[in-house]
């Protein structure tokens, strides 16, 4: 047969017939529609995780920052692990659980957080030899850690509000993509010199697209991770006949007997020891301590292999310091290292630094998204004639508040004797409040300014706290990059100055 002869029967496409079938403009609409009610309904928590989020891949970072007096440790041998253990709970023999948390890169720190019956916490720092260096405090850190996770709700509340605003974002996501079938297309379009709504719109959907793999893994990541106690509920229903017990249970891998009689507290370098010769590659990087001085005490011990995208197997051992087994994050069925995936992968804490930073920039990205969603919204009801002043202020004071809240509430950490929730609340109260006299141009320059300068001021008193005793450079890098994000901040308002 000749190559190059065509079935008579087959006619030839016509030229520029499109490839792809066309998305049908009633799809279009509906997903459009779809996207802004859903955006819009979740805009302000959307926005609030997101931002909290990318401030929170630092969160081991801020923990060095916030005390960077403390020992700096590499590495802690067992036996150093086993007296600051010890040391600790002769402060607080009432104890209930001990934790341990040994040197890493990203926290390279020995310290010891006890919890007793009452509910009472205290957390030490520990030398290379396991003597007791001065408590741990870190306010702001938690505060910062408690915003993104549970929004400073009962975590059971807080947990499942973020997790549902992770679905909603995820549907916003998917939504957004479908309803704009050239969305991929002109991926790298601008219109720059027109109108400022098709400018902010352009941008919306490039930030969008570009970072479209990350936006997808935060949200359904964080979506699993708010939602683990519906999820741990559904489980134990459709399994263990809505035994929830039993459904947690098999996240702690083998079990103890409980047992309150006295015994010989545990000897942490012993397990240490044991767990070393059993794995030699894993590298601990926490203790749990559970019943320490009773018959029933034993601690998991969580360690992490490299080269795996885990936050690490959990491993048991007895009050005797013998190896029951582990849980099987890294060793266990797929769903279990899924599952052990979620919380690296959410906050970036994996690849060291440069992860973090690529974190901090596509989280500040999807924030920007969701400023920009709700603003191209509101300019299109002003081009069809229905504005709405008062939301348009209320929105950019709400947007810029967060900035300005997080550096009032790091300031008043370190100067002030006052709880950051608190102070954060306050801050975002009155900046928000700012909607009621000021445009909204003078609302955004104003408190970036306001943000500028309270980040330097924040830096300036730590240098002046801590100095001469900083021990951890992180202190320095940490307000070095303060300065600069103000510096940043300040000439980004230089091009808006003639509006306020």
């Amino acid at each position: 047969m000749d190559a190059s002869a065509k079935p008579a029967n087959k006619p030839p496409r016509a030229v520029g017939r499109p490839i792809w079938p066309k998305v049908p403009a009633a799809f279009v609409r509906a997903m459009l529609a779809g996207h802004s009610a859903l955006g819009l309904a979740f805009a302000a928590l959307i926005y609030l995780v997101c931002f909290s989020g990318s401030i929170a891949v630092f969160t081991q970072e801020f923990t060095r920052w916030e005390q960077p007096a403390g020992p700096v440790l590499h590495a802690a041998s067992p036996q150093a692990v086993d007296r600051a253990f010890r040391q600790a709970l002769v402060v607080n023999p009432a104890a209930h659980d001990v934790m341990v948390q040994m040197p890493e890169p990203a926290r390279p720190r020995l310290s010891v957080h006890l919890d007793d019956a009452k509910g009472a916490e205290r957390t030490f720092l520990a030398d290379a030899t396991g003597a007791l260096a001065g408590e741990l405090k870190t306010p702001w850190t938690e505060f910062q850690a408690a915003l993104h996770t549970v929004l400073h709700l009962p975590r059971a509340w807080g947990g499942f509000i973020v997790g549902l605003t992770g679905v909603a974002l995820l549907s916003s996501l998917v939504s957004g993509v479908l309803s704009h079938p050239r969305v991929f297309k002109d991926a790298f379009a601008f219109r720059w010199g027109g109108s400022k709504r098709l400018q902010e719109a352009d941008l919306h959907n490039r930030i969008s697209v570009w970072g479209l793999p990350f936006h997808l893994v935060v949200s359904l990541t964080g979506a699993f991770l708010g939602l683990t106690v519906i999820i741990v509920g559904v489980l134990a229903l459709a399994t263990f006949k809505g035994d929830t017990a039993k459904a947690y249970a098999l996240f702690a891998g083998p079990r103890v007997a409980d047992d309150p009689r006295p015994a010989p507290v545990i000897d942490l370098a012993r397990a240490l020891t044991t767990l070393k010769a059993a794995q030699p590659e894993a590298r601990p990087n926490y203790l749990f301590v559970e019943h320490p001085g009773e018959r029933g005490q034993h601690v998991a011990v969580n360690a992490v292999t490299p080269g795996r995208l885990s936050r690490g197997e959990t491993y048991v051992l007895d009050g005797q310091a013998k190896l029951l087994g582990s849980v099987g994050y890294e060793n266990g069925n797929a769903g279990l290292k899924v599952l052990s995936s979620l919380t690296p992968l959410h906050f970036g804490w994996f690849g060291g630094w440069p992860v973090k930073v690529a974190y901090l920039l596509l989280g500040l990205g999807l924030t920007s998204v969701t400023s920009s969603g709700v603003a191209i919204w509101l300019a299109r009801r002003r081009a069809k004639g229905r504005p709405a002043p008062r939301w348009e202020r209320v929105w950019i004071a709400f947007v810029w508040s967060q900035p300005f809240a997080y550096a009032v509430s790091a300031l008043a950490a370190l100067a002030l004797p006052l709880a950051p929730v608190t102070v954060w609340v306050a801050a975002t109260l009155a900046a928000s409040a700012t909607a009621i006299a000021w445009t909204p141009a003078a609302i955004s320059i104003r408190l970036r300014l306001a943000t500028a300068a309270t980040l330097v001021l924040t830096a300036a008193v730590h240098q002046t706290l801590n100095a001469g005793r900083m021990a951890d450079p992180v202190g320095w890098i940490t307000d070095a990059c303060l300065v600069l994000t103000a510096l940043l901040l300040a000439f980004s308002t230089m091009r808006f100055a003639k509006a306020a």
